[in-house]
């Protein structure tokens, strides 16, 4: 059953959302694309004739009341955005009052779900060498089941639309749709799939991928993956160094994963084997050191990637690369992009992720981009509307790069 399908006149519907926006420091929110997001989703229920029970997490409170990051901060946002007068439940766990007098047509936003610990599911102040940890998780863990049952007795279904939360087996999305005879995933959850799904399962080729950011570790079975679904991969990025040292080549102060290298070589020659091209950076631009600031004035150089000095640091791909990795682009059909080429969120650092853009904006192919920091990327440099799909999800849509099965995705009745 789709949300199309399914009438949500005289029912009340909790809807799992990723409203963990980021604020300024007078809790103002900075970037609402995540409210947006969730929409489609929340105004169809209420153009139905159903109430609207909301409910999210927001930052890492760790299980504890903290209100720096308390959900009453985005009510004005979201009645603004919903067009209604949004009611606000300050304890997420002690709503039923509010739930059983919630009319037609009326929200009500629970507070943020993680000041339970319940919700992880992690014991609160013990660690994992604690002797007592393992009875303290037990513990948690029949904690967990009375929260879920509470949240599930607000409402008669369940729509869940959080894609950045769906990699995470927590009571809101996983535990929840044991307590409750509808689940299903809301509009924006079923574009992720949509497009993440396609992309990877059944592109249409030429399929380039290409992976930035700094660590390997984060990419490994992404790399992997991808290798055997794409035609091109990409590599940028701070993990660009560590292939390069993989191959041989003197990479200066450049970020490197020694432990990784066997790995690189590994991803190499599966690729030689396959018949997929897997492209690297043929030049970098070098600094001194980090910039510090990070947005800090820096002075640069460009080098081959077989002559970074021993002295210098590669940040960024150069401009001879750019060209490449632009040209890669230009004839696919399908791409996928997670993370950025370098230290984007330096002006000068930000040349190769900026030049990747570009390519991605100006090519006709379908072009997804993963969440995290490459969304923040294309967005703060201006390409986001000329993408096909920015995901909302940074982890989830990587592990769904991975194959994993997304727990979130697949606790709902229909995917």
């Amino acid at each position: 059953m789709t949300l199309d399908n399914f009438n949500f006149s005289g029912q009340k519907a909790i809807v799992r959302v990723d409203f963990n926006v980021p604020l300024n420091e007078n809790g103002r929110i900075t970037d609402d694309t995540r409210i947006r997001g969730a929409l489609p989703t929340l105004k169809k229920i209420l153009a139905d004739g159903g109430a609207l029970i909301i409910m999210s997490h927001m930052g890492k409170p760790k299980g504890k009341v903290n209100a720096k990051y308390s959900l009453s901060q985005i009510v004005d946002a979201v009645s603004e955005h919903l067009g209604v007068a949004v009611k606000f439940a300050p304890d997420c766990a002690k709503a039923e009052d509010m739930a059983v007098n919630l009319k037609a047509g009326e929200v009500l936003l629970l507070e943020n779900l993680r000041f339970y610990a319940e919700e992880e599911g992690k014991p609160v102040d013990v660690s994992k060498e604690d002797p007592t940890y393992d009875e303290a998780k037990k513990e948690m863990k029949a904690k967990q089941k009375e929260f879920a049952k509470i949240l599930a007795s607000y409402a008669d279904c369940y729509v869940n639309d959080a894609f950045g939360t769906a990699h995470r087996a927590h009571c809101s999305n996983v535990g929840v749709t044991e307590y409750v005879d509808t689940a299903a995933v809301g509009y924006l959850m079923q574009k992720e799939i949509d497009f993440l799904g396609n992309a990877v399962e059944n592109p249409v080729r030429p399929f380039v991928a290409i992976l930035g950011g700094a660590k390997v570790a984060d990419k490994l079975n992404v790399i992997s993956n991808l290798l055997e679904k794409c035609d091109t991969l990409i590599i940028g990025g701070g993990m660009a160094y560590t292939f390069l040292k993989a191959q041989g080549k003197e990479i200066g102060n450049s970020l490197v994963d020694d432990e990784k290298i066997d790995y690189c070589k590994e991803m190499m020659d599966k690729a030689a084997k396959l018949g997929k091209k897997l492209l690297l950076p043929i030049d970098t631009t070098v600094a001194a050191g980090f910039p510090s600031p990070i947005d800090a004035e820096i002075e640069v150089t460009y080098v081959d990637a077989d002559a970074i000095p021993a002295d210098m640091e590669g940040l960024d791909i150069g401009p001879k690369t750019a060209a490449m990795y632009a040209d890669a682009v230009k004839s696919a059909k399908t791409v996928v992009w997670n993370g950025p080429m370098g230290v984007f969120e330096n002006p000068t650092l930000a040349a190769g992720t900026i030049a990747v853009a570009k390519a991605l904006a100006e090519t006709e192919a379908t072009t997804i981009i993963g969440g995290g920091d490459s969304a923040a990327a294309v967005n703060q440099l201006g390409f986001g509307d000329k993408m096909s799909h920015i995901s909302t999800g940074g982890g989830a849509s990587l592990e769904f790069l991975e194959g994993k099965v997304l727990p979130g995705v697949d606790a709902a009745d229909d995917k």
